[in-house]
């Protein structure tokens, strides 16, 4: 009787799971610039420009919204810049100066133009501080998009 032979995928899902966990992936860090609308699992280091408190509006504004922080940061690096929304304790961290490495950063739609920004499954980390100097002439934020809907014919 034969044995059946294992591809080598499966080979090496086996020596990864020998440890109990999955190998940890190297973080591939990318440019501002490279930034598309409805993409996610970036990972860069930026400089912090400026950083403005934003207060929720209205009635229907929940108890639970209106204990949150919310902060709209120009960050950027040398290939551009881009608004980014940190929310709650990330408020401390991004402080006009400061150098952050932003893991699994997304990229949100808010009126039509694009804002970074990293939810519970991200993390902003404070680093140190970068070595370049921010090109804020190519602000991705300041960029339009329009919603097309494309018909299959």
């Amino acid at each position: 009787m034969a044995t059946p032979t294992k591809t080598g995928r499966e080979q090496q899902e086996e020596s990864s799971n020998a440890g109990g966990k999955p190998g940890l992936r190297k973080p591939v860090f990318t440019k501002v610039d490279l930034l598309k609308p409805g993409t996610g699992g970036h990972t860069l280091t930026v400089k912090v420009l400026n950083s403005i408190a934003v207060l929720p509006k209205g009635r229907s504004v929940s108890h639970h919204l209106r204990q949150s922080r919310i902060a709209e940061c120009l960050i950027g690096d040398d290939t551009g810049s881009i608004i980014f929304t940190a929310r709650n304790e990330q408020v401390d961290l991004v402080k006009p100066g400061t150098t952050v490495i932003l893991r699994n950063a997304k990229i949100d739609m808010f009126k039509g133009s694009m804002r970074l920004a990293v939810d519970k499954w991200g993390r902003v980390e404070v680093t140190e501080p970068a070595e370049f100097v921010v090109k804020e002439d190519n602000n991705l934020s300041l960029v339009e998009y329009e919603l097309v809907n494309v018909t299959g014919e």
